[in-house]
């Protein structure tokens, strides 16, 4: 079964980085600009994550953007570069800057999440609001990599005969509570992808807990996280709650890693209101 995954415009950035982006317009003026930054894993891309989102924000007024980060969906995949989160973050930074957007809305899920965090401690200025889903980089590396998400998605290296797309849907299953959202058209989206990676990207990811650096954060925070999410452990939205100021913390049960995929219509809602608010 083919995929039906939408092909954007690519932004020649340095070092040879060829980003693939989707820029979903509003039919007026613009109301602002949000970019949707997805997380990680095999077969990774930013429809993906967010391909019940995007119309909803647009049809409320705001320019849409979903990149496709380094190592993933349509953008380079380079085999030599450690993967770090300032690799991620200078990235964003440069195309960010290419779109001349001043500032923007960012929200991340996952990884997104991370660099999210750490793009708007380095560019303050330039976030006007963050909008996090279970992010990571808020517990030490061992924490994640002992959940049974992890576990299972780094059981098999990228491109390996034994990564086979019934173990590509499992490990898709473990992204929700209901598997019911594990649809053929979300498989056949990360199955296309799987097929142009490389492990380089898991292999050499680095991200920092910044746990400590959520007081820091200088614009209006909302975080959404699944009681079952088997990727990013709940305690990280204490953490949120704990460290940083100006957050209002959405806890849900019967949740996953993807509440922007299990809980669209409710996701939508909040991050309008919420950016509309501010």
């Amino acid at each position: 079964m083919s995929s039906n995954l939408p092909k954007g415009e690519i932004a020649e950035l340095s070092n040879g980085m060829q980003l693939h982006y989707l820029d979903f317009a509003p039919s007026g003026a613009a109301r602002g600009n949000i970019v949707l930054v997805h997380g990680s894993g095999p077969g990774a891309s930013g429809w993906s994550n967010f391909q019940f989102n995007a119309e909803a924000m647009q049809n409320a007024g705001y320019r849409v953007l979903i990149p496709d980060l380094p190592g993933y969906g349509f953008t380079s995949k380079p085999e030599d570069v450690a993967y770090t989160l300032d690799f991620f973050v200078g990235y964003i930074k440069e195309w960010v800057d290419q779109l001349g957007l001043e500032q923007c809305v960012l929200v991340g899920n996952s990884l997104g999440g991370a660099i999210s965090i750490g793009f708007a401690l380095q560019h303050p200025a330039q976030v006007s609001e963050l909008i996090l889903m279970a992010p990571g980089g808020l517990e030490e590396r061992e924490v994640y990599f002992a959940t049974e998400g992890i576990q299972a998605m780094v059981k098999y290296p990228m491109g390996s005969p034994e990564f086979t797309r019934d173990v590509l849907q499992e490990l898709l299953k473990l992204l929700v509570f209901d598997a019911s959202h594990v649809t053929d058209d979300l498989v056949a989206q990360r199955w296309e992808i799987l097929q142009q990676q490389n492990p380089q990207v898991l292999a050499s990811m680095q991200v920092p807990n910044l746990a400590n650096r959520l007081q820091e954060l200088s614009c209006p925070l909302l975080v959404l996280w699944g009681r079952e999410d088997k990727f990013c452990p709940l305690s990280g939205a204490h953490t949120c709650i704990n460290n940083a100021s100006n957050a209002r913390v959405n806890m849900l049960t019967e949740t996953g890693h993807w509440v922007m995929v299990e809980h669209a219509d409710y996701f939508n809602r909040q991050c309008i209101d919420f950016i509309t608010r501010h």
